[in-house]
């Protein structure tokens, strides 16, 4: 849960500072929404982009499915935005760097700005949300528990498992819980026998 919280949070701000990113300076003060999304293909141009049509487009599309990943707690989307942040930054950067010849980077606002920081670092948060998140928890594989243990009847067979104990009677060749009986022959008293020989007195 706090992995993905702070996963979360994570990748809500790299989104943030990809989307703002375009408002900022990106080379030699020009801001990146000034450049056409297909001039990344076809080259760098000084003709000004729309605003949709611009390099806000790929960022936007990268934020809606920064929202939906975190919605699902799908540590693929936010992966995904990550690289589509990371993915057209670079492609910008090497076609500006065609288009110029050489990157450079001045402290007098010419030069690669602080535009495209916020786009990598955008990425590299989104990055690093999705590494951090935890993604969905999925439900405890159940196992089928074995039948418990019931005293055998009359009725029904024994289970099958360990050796059960029977109560006396259940079966025919059940022992007895007494020992067999053995019988001894005991003379009659015979009072002929007694008047003829007489016990002797103490």
């Amino acid at each position: 849960m706090i992995r993905n919280v702070a996963g979360s949070v994570l990748a809500l701000a790299g989104a943030t500072a990809a989307v703002w990113s375009p408002f900022r300076a990106w080379y030699d003060g020009r801001h990146g929404r000034d450049y056409a999304i297909d001039e990344l293909f076809t080259g760098i141009t000084d003709a000004k982009g729309e605003l949709l049509g611009s390099m806000l487009a790929p960022f936007l599309f990268a934020a809606l499915l920064t929202l939906l990943g975190v919605v699902l707690r799908s540590r693929l989307l936010v992966a995904f935005a990550g690289l589509v942040v990371l993915g057209f930054t670079v492609l910008w950067m090497v076609r500006v760097g065609q288009a110029e010849g050489s990157l450079t980077i001045g402290g007098d606002g010419t030069g690669l700005g602080d535009g495209v920081a916020n786009a990598f670092g955008g990425g590299i948060l989104l990055l690093l949300g999705a590494l951090v998140m935890s993604g969905r928890s999925r439900p405890p594989h159940r196992v089928d528990k074995p039948p418990r243990y019931t005293h055998p009847t009359l009725d029904e067979p024994p289970p099958d498992g360990p050796p059960t104990v029977e109560a006396p009677g259940a079966h025919p060749q059940a022992s007895t819980p007494y020992a067999a009986t053995q019988t001894y022959d005991v003379p009659a008293w015979d009072p002929e026998q007694e008047r003829e020989n007489p016990p002797p007195k103490a």
